[in-house]
């Protein structure tokens, strides 16, 4: 294993032109290692590095001419996409790991986050598809940060060979605190009211999700089985909210797959067994994830039609999200024994000139067949086991006032 200069940190050696280049995503993007890639990348010549959600500001200020992949354009990959650098691939986030796990797609170089402990490394804040490429890829670099929790579950074994590591000693990429507003309020309002005492939850980020979790502040037993874990989660496991004891699967164990936070999370699973983060073969999989009683999947859109299609990766024509596990969660969820999926969002944007419940989505990311429950501040649409019409009047009742009109004359002109 070679030992690396943080300081005068050359990835010349290790990159080739023509690979690709698989970052570690989120909490665990390991910061060192991405810092130095847009300098090899003028070295070297070109090479592909493919991001997840990216929440840090290592990527602002590249060459212009430096190409990027990634399973979405979430949080800041979204700059990139604006730009026309990124290439995103249209894959649900289960197929993707699983890809990566079987060889199929192909990761040269995996730079990696690591906690060190007594017996070893962990893959620190993350059991993502960043592990799965490392085991098949070419070379692996992993920067070793003493600042960085030991995470139950992420524990490297002899199927990973670490090739050469730089220690560092940094503060992860800590998620920027969301305040929600008034609207994300009156959605959570909603929201809460759908979520019994008991519930398994899985929730995304952001500021609907930060005011949801808000709201359930005066919940009892909920459980976490979710994709991603963060700081008012660990706010709530803190107070007793989260007690993961009526879990059907994973009792007394709240189980996630990546952290998007700051110190409060990092403290949180330190070192603490109660908190599991797992491949996206367990977080994601429909079969676990549908025994999971209770079970509650609340996620984000872009814009909901009034057939009940959901898009989450179009704006303007433009990549701003992704399929992500907006589909695995939802099909689990509604399979569940007491399970719903709901979808929540705003019902315009915020300058209110745009709808969100629209005629005819963008793009298609779940479909009609899929659908279950959407809100928004103005209330709650239960779609599962409607008609079209009943769908179609259902959403236009929580549309914003100004937008009903134009979709009533949409649908009346759908049926005429």
């Amino acid at each position: 294993m070679k030992r690396l200069d943080a300081a005068a940190l050359d990835l010349a050696g290790f990159i080739q032109p023509g690979n690709r280049v698989v970052v570690g995503q989120v909490s665990a993007e390991p910061q060192t290692l991405a810092a130095a890639l847009p300098v090899a990348f003028t070295e070297i010549g070109p090479f592909e590095t493919f991001l997840g959600t990216v929440v840090s500001g290592s990527f602002e200020a590249v060459p212009s001419e430096m190409p990027f992949a990634g399973y979405g354009a979430m949080g800041k990959a979204s700059r990139i996409a604006r730009r026309g650098r990124l290439d995103v691939w249209p894959m649900h986030y289960n197929a993707l790991e699983a890809g990566f796990a079987a060889g199929v797609i192909r990761a040269d170089i995996v730079l990696i986050q690591l906690a060190q402990g007594p017996d070893g490394f962990c893959a620190t804040l993350a059991n993502d598809y960043v592990l799965a490429a490392a085991r098949h890829a070419r070379c692996v670099i992993a920067e070793v940060n003493a600042r960085a929790p030991w995470c139950a579950g992420t524990e490297i074994g002899s199927d990973i060979r670490i090739d050469a590591i730089v220690e560092t000693d940094r503060e992860p990429v800590c998620a920027p605190a969301v305040v929600p507003g008034e609207t994300e309020q009156a959605i959570a309002r909603h929201v809460a009211a759908l979520v019994p005492d008991g519930a398994t939850i899985q929730i995304g980020i952001g500021a609907i999700p930060d005011a949801v979790l808000d709201g359930l502040a005066h919940h009892r037993d909920l459980g976490i089985h979710s994709g991603v874990f963060g700081d008012r989660m660990a706010g709530l496991l803190a107070h007793g909210v989260f007690t993961n004891a009526r879990k059907s699967i994973d009792p007394g164990q709240a189980v996630a797959n990546v952290v998007v936070g700051s110190r409060p999370s990092f403290d949180a699973i330190d070192r603490n067994d109660a908190i599991r983060l797992a491949p996206a073969a367990h977080t994601h999989a429909h079969s676990i994830v549908a025994r999971q009683e209770r079970m509650i999947a609340i996620n984000a859109a872009i814009e909901v039609d009034l057939s009940g299609q959901a898009n989450a990766e179009l704006a303007d024509g433009a990549p701003v999200g992704g399929a992500g596990g907006l589909c695995d969660f939802t099909r689990g969820a509604t399979a569940a024994k007491g399970g719903r999926a709901i979808i929540a969002l705003r019902a315009t944007d915020r300058t209110g000139r745009v709808s969100r419940i629209v005629p005819q989505v963008q793009a298609v990311t779940l479909a009609r067949t899929d659908i279950d429950t959407i809100v928004t501040e103005y209330g709650v649409a239960e779609l599962r086991h409607r008609s079209a019409t009943e769908r179609a009047r259902a959403l236009i009742a929580i549309a914003a006032p100004q937008h009903r009109e134009m979709l009533e004359r949409s649908l009346f002109e759908r049926s005429a």
